[in-house]
């Protein structure tokens, strides 16, 4: 799934993610669509790409209502603020990626996020 408020973002991700053979199964374009649509999803993602500044709602915000709801949801926080890593850490992200990133960097951290442990594991 992916999240972020910029069209052009969501449609390089739509380009590059099959590439490294992943399917976006949903898109949202702030915080607060991300966690209804996350919600509403019969079959969960793998892993949410999620951009930390939004309007309605930050990726922050909607990372910590995302994982309060499913401890087994694994969300890689993008932001070009490094400072909010910890935060995000905190607020149940199994990653953080720094902008700007080459999609080499991009495909090797959501690996590495799709095998990070989460607060409990989905059944």
């Amino acid at each position: 799934m992916v999240v972020d408020d910029e069209p052009y973002i969501q449609e390089l991700y739509k380009a590059m993610l099959p590439i490294a053979g992943h399917t976006i199964v949903d898109s949202a374009y702030n915080g607060q669509e991300a966690v209804s649509r996350y919600e509403g999803l019969e079959s969960k993602p793998d892993i949410i790409l999620m951009d930390h500044r939004m309007p309605v709602k930050s990726g922050l915000e909607a990372t910590r209502e995302i994982v309060a709801r499913d401890p087994g949801a694994r969300v890689l926080v993008i932001s070009a603020d490094a400072s909010v890593q910890s935060r995000c850490s905190m607020a149940g992200a199994v990653g953080f990626l720094e902008k700007p990133f080459t999609m080499e960097v991009l495909f090797k951290t959501i690996e590495l996020a799709i095998r990070a442990p989460t607060l409990h594991a989905r059944p």
